[in-house]
């Protein structure tokens, strides 16, 4: 694992993690209190909150993990996973602050390794790809966001203060400060880093079509050659090109 991909904990974030079970509890109802305008206040979210509940039940399951009462939490985890949607392996390292949106269909693996502030939309996966026992499972950095849908697969290490999109399916390790988009991922970097004590990055539907794009600009650099090559724009266009942002073109009826 490539430990600079990995943030520096901050004082605050050190502070949460040594301060017990309870601050846990506060720190995970203020994270979801500052990403979730639909949250209106502490009571609510610590009685309505599934993804909440999943992490809470999480932190029992791992404790009995880590001192071997292995099947009882995995029966437990099981009682979580059919409660609120959420499967997360009991032998996962969850930091302070995970916020699990909705959380229907978010599996967690066992190697998984989750740090400070990270949010998961439904349909999120942290998955494995080897049937070797060891690390198989993705690590995400410090305040890292996974769209709804997105799977990150593998013994891989996305950076901190990442943002991965909606449907996109990531099987190499990200740089910090980057944006994922598309199947397999395509990594895009920010151009405007985003940093601690930034509002968080929620805009998980902001995926740049780097593959259209340059095709795109492809197809115009062709048609360019063409016009100069001939000298005049051809009669009968054989590729397709978009009007703006909407493709055209008999081939494409439905």
């Amino acid at each position: 694992m490539d430990t600079n991909l990995i943030a520096t904990p901050s004082p605050a974030a050190k502070r949460q993690r040594s301060g017990g079970f309870l601050a846990s509890i506060r720190r995970d109802i203020d994270s979801v209190l500052e990403r979730d305008p639909a949250a209106r206040s502490r009571l609510e979210v610590f009685l309505v909150y599934s993804g909440l509940h999943a992490v809470w039940i999480h932190r029992c399951t791992h404790w009995l993990w880590m001192h071997r009462v292995r099947f009882l939490a995995r029966w437990l985890a099981q009682v979580a996973r059919s409660l609120t949607g959420v499967e997360i392996h009991p032998g996962a390292l969850i930091n302070p602050g995970l916020f699990i949106d909705h959380g229907m269909g978010v599996v967690i693996g066992e190697t998984s390794e989750i740090g400070a502030d990270v949010t998961l939309y439904h349909g999120v996966t942290l998955g494995g790809t080897s049937l070797e026992r060891g690390k198989r499972h993705p690590t995400l950095g410090e305040r890292v966001v996974v769209g709804a849908g997105a799977k990150v697969l593998g013994a891989i290490t996305i950076g901190a203060d990442s943002r991965i999109g909606a449907n996109a399916v990531v099987v190499r390790s990200v740089p910090p400060n980057s944006v994922v988009v598309g199947v397999p991922g395509q990594i895009v970097k920010r151009s405007q880093p985003h940093r601690l004590g930034d509002a968080p990055d929620l805009n998980h539907t902001s995926l740049p079509d780097v593959v259209g794009v340059t095709l795109k600009q492809l197809l115009e650099r062709v048609d360019s050659l063409e016009t100069r090559l001939n000298g005049h724009a051809a009669r009968v266009t054989h590729i397709h090109t978009p009007a703006g942002e909407v493709w055209e073109g008999e081939d494409f009826s439905i």
